[in-house]
Formats: C-alpha cells, structure tokens, sequence
C-alpha cells in the first residue's frame, strides 16, 4: 500500500469538495499512487471528465482561480487541456491534467484512444480528496500504457532497473485490489480488440520484468490491436514525434525559447517601478523563478536594454574624446564639451546617446510585447513611465536646460521623444513605494541624496488614473512577494 501524507494542499482540497458539492461527474484516472508528489504540489493531476460536464467543470476551476494553458501547437491534444492554480499557502502550483477522452501513448503525440471512458466514469468510487476508477479499470488501463512505454533506448538505461522496480509495484498494488473475473468481463465487454490473452501476457511480462525481446514483441502486438482506434498511423506518428523534438532542440538552442505552457488568456507586459532601495530587481527575480517553474517567463530590464552598434559607437567615441582630453592637458574642457550641458561638436556625443538609448529601449519593448503577445508573461524591470522623469525616460531636452535648440537639437530632441511615445503602458503596472528614509537606509551602496532624490520622485507621484496597484516595499520582503504574487496571479 502507499504512504498517504499527514496533509494535502489546501486547494487541493478545496478543488475535491467544489467539484463534488457542484455534482460533476469526473475522476483522478490514473497517478493515485503517486499521491506522495501529487499532494505536495510535485508532478501533476490527471482527471478525466465527464463532456457533459465541462462547463460546471471550468467554472469550479475558474472560482478557485485556476487558469487554463495550452502547449505549444505541435503538442496540443484534441480533448485534452491543462489548468494551473496556486496554492498560497503553501507555495505551491497544482498542476491539473484534465482529460474528456482516454488518450494514451508517447507524451509528444499520445496516438491511442482507449473508449472507456463512459464504463470508467460509472465505476468511481469515494477517493481522499478525489473519487478514483473502480480498482479494474485502473489495472488494465495501466498495463497498456507501460507496455506501449516500453522503448528500445530503456535497454540501455541505467537507471531502468529502478524503473521496473517501481512499475511492480504499482502493478502489484493495483493487482491486490482487483478482481480477475471482472477485469476480463471488462476487457471482453469494452476491449475485445486487445483480448484477454494479449493482456494476461502483457501482465505477467510488467510483472516478472521478462526478456527485452519478449516485451518488444507485445509491444508491437498492442500497437497492432489499437491501429483501429489510433490518432495517425505509426509512420505518421513517428514522423511527428520526431519533429516534435526537432522542433523543441530547435526552440531551445537556437530561438532561446522556453518550451513551457503558456496561459490560454495570452501573455501579459508587467512592470515594477520604484526607486533605488524598494527592492525591484530582487522581487523581478524572485517572481521569474515562481512562473518560470510552469509557465513561459520572461525578463526585460529597459533601464539596461542590450546596446545596439550605433550605441557601442557612441560610447567609444566619447571615451575616446575624455582620453584625448586627459592626454594633452585639456582634460576639463573636453569632459565639458562631451559630458556638459553645452552643444558643441564633442557635446553633441551625449545627446546622440541618449537618442540611442532611447531607441534600445524601443526595440526592448517591441521584443517584449511581441513576447507577451505570443502568449509569454514579460516581467519588466525600470519600465519608462510619464510619471517618473528622472528615471529611464526622455533625456535631451534635460540636458539641453535653457540652451536655444538648433535645428540639429531638435531633431534629436524629436526622435528620442517619438521612441518614448511609442512606449505604451504594461498590461499591469505595479508600483513599489517605499518612503525616502527607508530607502536610503536600504541602500547603502549609494550615494544617499542620489537614493533619496529617486524615491522621493516615486513617493510624490500620482498614478490615479494609470490602473496602477500600489505596494507597500517598507513591509518584509516576504511580505512584499507574498503580495506581489497575490496581485499578479489574479490579473493574468
């Protein structure tokens, strides 16, 4: 018998009694015995359920704030859909596997429609916190899918033994609890193309572990007996599980993409802005690693977006003009004319960097959005705001003070603005505000009226109207990032 835990997650939980208390017809159809990871938010939950009961279904999922995922497209089942929830309080994501038809197979392509689903729903029986299939049903439905999961490539893996080990014993569980006479009425009723004889040997080759030869040989006799009820053919699927995983190295080391779910809502732009010392950065990177687990994250810092070769330029010629200066004795003027307020042929380095800044800053949003767009959950940090001057916004016409603008001035005056304009707002701005004192106690690796002048700006500033949340960043940070991943699950 399995080790049960002391406890379950509390959504968990909450899941079982909403989805009976709402009369839907559903069940955990196979993975019980792995309740150990399962109800510790490890691994996921596979349910099948009812067709006629998939509107009450979502909507169940849907109060508890479960929400819906697809896979990328090359790996989408027809009937077959994945939910995630979170549970706060214990930190953990859950994992829902929801099937409206028995599909079984290779994970990629899951080819084989086994139509038990109707007999199987009938038979559940009272489970902690989910009903399960009668005892039966869950033997022969697992002792098809390790014999199509036997592969060549195991025969070879070290770490098979152990596999066999733990197949055994869940087939010697599930064997314990069920009745013979009524798995072969099951199989005569329900299965004749598999037959009772391809069963008993497909049994009793996951039970003594068998020569490799001899389960390679039921193997293809299972795939023979499910050809009339098959997805694709077996060249077809073979084809596609193995464009499938060209896809996937393709996706990953080449395109740097995750190959993560993403939600079925579609992506979201979301932006922390505070000043030095609220703890940006430090939330950003906790919350990345949070989504990142399950779902397609991504990161932008547009305070430091990647510099473009004209920007590279620039920066060069700049230093380059300083080295000059401090090489023949001209040093001050020279930093004058590069860095100071004055246009001058040198000064005008400076505004061109903060054109092209501007212009890296553009090309970062536009990466971000088309992310989000796609379906991804961007995760930004210093996002341009109008309400924040100092930070990460227009720069030039700062720079130029009360200087009259020539022609050339206004044009890059023009064109970094127009950069910044095309900036739209995130999808959900968060605003982390921490008062002044605060911050230049938290940051101490700064100059303090620097630090201070940055938070007092976020401190004094109005976002009414912008949809901002407000956050207090005085609170512990595990505080703030309780809040924060509150906040932000709600909205996606």
């Amino acid at each position: 018998m399995y080790q049960v835990k002391e406890s379950i997650l509390s959504l968990v939980e909450r899941l079982g009694e909403a989805l009976d208390a709402e009369g839907v017809k559903y069940c955990q159809w196979k993975g019980h015995w792995k309740r150990n990871r399962w109800a510790g938010g490890e691994g996921d939950i596979d349910m099948l359920v009812n067709r006629a009961d998939a509107e009450r279904f979502t909507g169940v999922l849907s109060r508890l704030g479960f929400k819906q995922a697809v896979s990328r497209w090359e790996r989408q089942v027809p009937g077959v859909v994945s939910f995630y929830g979170f549970d706060f309080e214990s930190n953990n994501f859950i994992h829902l596997h929801v099937h409206y038809q028995i599909l079984l197979g290779h994970y990629l392509t899951m080819n084989y429609h086994i139509p038990l689903e109707r007999p199987l729903l009938e038979s559940v029986v009272e489970g902690d916190p989910f009903g399960i299939p009668a005892p039966e049903f869950e033997l022969i439905i697992f002792v098809i899918r390790m014999t199509l999961g036997y592969s060549v490539r195991e025969l070879i893996n070290r770490k098979q033994a152990a596999t066999s080990t733990a197949v055994q014993k869940e087939l010697e569980y599930l064997q314990s609890r069920a009745n013979p006479a009524k798995v072969q009425e099951i199989l005569r009723q329900h299965l004749p193309f598999i037959g009772v004889a391809l069963f008993h040997a497909s049994t009793l080759s996951l039970s003594s572990g068998g020569p490799p030869w001899t389960r390679l040989k039921l193997k293809e006799r299972m795939h023979a007996r499910l050809k009339g009820h098959a997805r694709r053919s077996r060249l077809h699927d073979f084809v596609w599980k193995l464009g499938c995983r060209i896809i996937g190295r393709v996706r990953q080391f080449i395109f740097r993409q995750s190959s993560r779910n993403r939600l079925a809502s579609g992506g979201k732009v979301i932006a922390l802005i505070g000043g030095d010392g609220a703890g940006k950065s430090t939330a950003i990177d906790e919350l990345y690693a949070w989504l990142s687990m399950k779902l397609d994250t991504t990161r932008s810092h547009l305070g430091k977006p990647p510099r473009s070769l004209m920007t590279v330029w620039v920066a060069i010629a700049r230093r380059a003009a300083l080295l000059f200066g401090k090489l023949f004795g001209r040093g001050h003027s020279i930093a004058a004319r590069v860095d100071g307020d004055v246009p001058s042929r040198l000064g005008y380095l400076r505004l061109l960097r903060s054109l092209f800044i501007a212009r890296d800053r553009y090309k970062l949003y536009v990466k971000a959005r088309r992310a989000a767009t796609n379906g991804s959950i961007v995760l930004c940090d210093r996002f341009p705001t109008h309400q924040l001057k100092s930070m990460d916004g227009p720069n030039i016409k700062r720079l130029l003070g009360v200087i009259p603008a020539s022609r050339f001035t206004s044009i890059l005056f023009s064109a970094e603005a127009s950069y910044y304009e095309r900036i739209m707002p995130p999808d959900l701005l968060i605003v982390l505000r921490v008062d002044p004192e605060t911050a230049v106690r938290r940051k101490t690796d700064e100059d303090s009226d620097y630090v201070r002048s940055r938070s007092q700006e976020v401190w004094q500033s109005h976002f009414e109207g912008t949809g901002a949340w407000m956050v207090d960043a005085s609170l512990p940070r595990a505080d703030v990032l309780s809040e924060l991943k509150t906040l932000i699950w709600a909205q996606l």
